[in-house]
């Protein structure tokens, strides 16, 4: 089954298979279904095709997801650039942007910390 452009598992609980798509969380997915009148226990692969239209047709309708969810996240933060506004300097230094520390933690956003493998010493002359 494909919402939004994209394919989601077919094996997985409905609940579970549409927070694959972009924009869409477990909340958001709790409420899809419960407007499409869709038990949340329900395989993916047991959907009828009239279930998977109001499914489809919902996402549709409702959310802003993938491509367009995207591009909004995108044109936010370049404008948060623009600014200069402290956001915008800390996304364009690619340091923590929500306050967090940097002095000891905040490795997945400043890059992994590089150990001079020789760390100055050369390696001793092998005797022969």
């Amino acid at each position: 089954m494909r919402v939004s452009g994209v394919s989601i598992p077919k094996q997985k609980r409905v609940v579970i298979s549409l927070t694959y798509i972009f924009g869409v969380g477990l909340v958001s997915s709790q409420k899809i279904l419960k407007k499409a009148n869709i038990d949340e226990d329900v395989r993916v692969k047991d959907l009828t095709r009239d279930q998977e239209d109001a499914i489809r047709a919902i996402v549709e309708k409702e959310f802003k997801t993938e491509g367009d969810l995207r591009r909004e996240v995108t044109a936010n933060i370049k404008r948060l650039k623009d600014i200069k506004c402290y956001r915008g300097i800390r996304h364009k230094k690619s340091l923590p942007v929500r306050g967090q520390r940097t002095k000891t933690n905040s490795r997945t956003r400043r890059g992994n910390k590089r150990v001079m493998a020789s760390s100055g010493k050369k390696k001793a002359a092998q005797k022969t």
